[in-house]
């Protein structure tokens, strides 16, 4: 007696423990297919990514435009000042830090007397870095990307 309820008992769990594997199994196909589907809509959705950054508004994004006085020369210079924007500055007592961010997206990042190009950095204020050009002329930056060039600071 006790023999076939052990037996019966092990045929029970076979069959529900197989019933089991095969609503798992089922369920997992389920989830496979929606998977699929959804990876192949948004493999439709190819939308093209737009030539100017829609969030910069009306300002450009480089500086070349808005100041006439620029050479050619210095257009063409990819060091340029120009080319990039001051993003954050770190004074301390004994080290200060200017990072700056090429158009491209490259970080710079430099310390009092290193150069970046044809100018070194000389000093930094609050809000503006101050970059001395080889003619002993300074070129000022801030943080609305606006460089101008004075004869002193």
């Amino acid at each position: 007696m006790n023999l076939i309820k052990l037996i019966t008992i092990f045929i029970f769990l076979l069959f529900s423990n197989s019933i089991s594997i095969a609503d798992n199994h089922s369920k997992k196909e389920e989830l496979n297919k929606e998977v699929k589907k959804i990876t192949e809509q948004l493999d439709s959705l190819d939308e093209e990514m737009p030539l100017n950054d829609p969030f910069a508004g009306q300002s450009s994004s480089n500086n070349r435009n808005a100041n006439a006085q620029i050479s050619e020369e210095e257009m063409q210079d990819d060091m340029s000042l120009y080319n990039f924007k001051l993003v954050g500055l770190i004074a301390g007592k004994s080290n200060s830090y200017v990072s700056l961010v090429k158009s491209d997206g490259e970080p710079f990042s430099l310390t009092i007397g290193q150069y970046l190009g044809k100018i070194r950095l000389v000093d930094l204020r609050l809000s503006e870095v101050i970059f001395k050009k080889e003619d002993g002329k300074f070129i000022i930056i801030d943080f609305n990307n606006q460089i101008r060039e004075t004869n002193e600071y």
